[in-house]
């Protein structure tokens, strides 16, 4: 029975469930790019795992922006994203490419999802402990899981861009193949990765950001799979100077201050 406290029916408020709503979209995203996989649909199953993408990038940013944060809800989060950024790009790669490699290919396939699911169980065991390091300054450990998506789809990326049209299929399933190792290892890695707040941008450089979005969202739209592939690369590109900017600021914390060296003055 449903429990009344102060006149007022006890429950869940509705702004803690929307969060969690878009969470099990996103999964819904990622799974259903796995159906458009198996009917040999990859533009369109590449699409849903970018969509699954974007909604898990703004699930949590609701949560916070309506006061629906909570562990159940973190708990769920992990396990789409082990569904949408885990299984669904292995399985997908697969059915598009791994399969002409055999046995290796789903090894190599298993690989990157066992290395998802390692990460993601990492990240959960985490969130309790606040004073990280890696964490209070804003990076991440390791690859994220749907950044880690879009980075083990980019030879697909090309191949739908008809880029790689030109490679023989061996070379493309042995590129591929090397690519899903490279990632899942990364994920499971403790690199500093680039985060949200890790990233600061200067208030004269506000503009060319904005401009850069606009540009962005321009080039996606006209040319959608050759735009998520220079992101990729660009994101790939940049990764170890993350390691430097992390080493330069923890050496920054943990300097001592100065002593005031400046003489007496009576």
């Amino acid at each position: 029975m449903t429990e009344i406290s102060g006149g007022r029916v006890a429950g869940l408020p509705l702004r803690a469930l929307v969060p969690n709503a878009v969470t099990m979209l996103a999964m819904c995203a990622g799974a259903t790019g796995i159906r458009f996989a198996i009917g040999g649909d990859f533009d369109k199953a590449a699409a849903a795992i970018v969509i699954a993408g974007v909604l898990d990038g703004v699930d949590g940013r609701i949560a916070r922006l309506l006061k629906g944060t909570s562990r159940f809800g973190a708990e769920l989060d992990s396990l789409s994203d082990v569904t949408a950024f885990g299984l669904a790009p292995a399985l997908v790669l697969y059915l598009w490419t791994l399969q002409h490699l055999g046995n290796v290919g789903w090894v190599v396939a298993l690989l990157y999802a066992v290395c998802c699911a390692l990460r993601l169980a990492r990240f959960n065991a985490a969130l309790d402990t606040v004073d990280l390091p890696i964490k209070r300054l804003g990076y991440t450990t390791g690859i994220p899981a749907p950044v880690g998506a879009g980075l083990v789809l980019t030879p697909l990326f090309l191949w739908l861009s008809g880029v790689s049209d030109w490679f023989d299929p061996e070379v493309r399933s042995v590129s591929a193949a090397v690519v899903t190792v490279i990632v899942g290892l990364l994920m499971i890695s403790s690199l500093p990765g680039w985060g949200w707040k890790s990233v600061r941008v200067p208030p004269q450089g506000r503009l060319w950001v904005l401009l850069a979005v606009a540009v962005f969202a321009a080039a996606l739209a006209q040319a959608p799979w050759i735009t998520l592939t220079a992101l990729s690369l660009a994101y790939a590109l940049t990764f170890p100077f993350a390691s430097l900017v992390y080493a330069r600021q923890r050496r920054m914390e943990l300097r001592p201050p100065e002593a005031d060296l400046s003489p007496d003055i009576d």
